[in-house]
């Protein structure tokens, strides 16, 4: 079913635009979440009316999602964690640790910003990659230290 979106979506696209996407995933998610409508041409014409707003909107997001990443750019997230005789960790440092570690910094970020490829599994220092917005990743330093 083709549709316009009416808000960002990270995973599907930015605000106006018009993309296919499965029927029910349209009828139950975006539709009643007025995230989206269908794309008519009547809806079209709506939508080109409004497209300045949108505009102003992606600019608004883009900006913001750029005076984060500046913010991030440097940070240095450090999680102490208990360590065995091999330098392994008992457990593993994943996105959700590395979110509380900063929150502690004053940096408020969501688990899914987080673009941890796995679970990290052994003392050291790790460039992890913090996707903001669409083409805005920049990286932060996690060091793990033992107890």
């Amino acid at each position: 079913m083709k549709v316009i979106l009416k808000e960002t979506i990270n995973s599907l696209g930015i605000i106006g635009s018009e993309l296919t996407v499965a029927d029910g995933y349209a009828r139950n998610y975006l539709f009643p979440q007025n995230k989206a409508v269908k794309a008519t041409p009547k809806n079209r014409r709506m939508l080109e009316q409004v497209k300045t707003k949108f505009d102003l909107q992606i600019a608004k997001e883009k900006s913001f999602a750029e005076e984060m990443a500046k913010r991030l750019d440097g940070v240095v997230c450090k999680i102490v964690e208990k360590v065995s005789n091999e330098g392994k960790l008992y457990g593993s440092v994943i996105a959700r640790d590395i979110v509380n570690a900063l929150a502690v910094q004053d940096i408020q970020l969501e688990k899914r910003m987080i673009l941890l490829a796995e679970p990290i599994k052994a003392i050291g220092t790790y460039q992890i990659p913090v996707r903001i917005y669409r083409d805005v990743e920049p990286q932060i330093t996690v060091e793990i230290t033992s107890e």
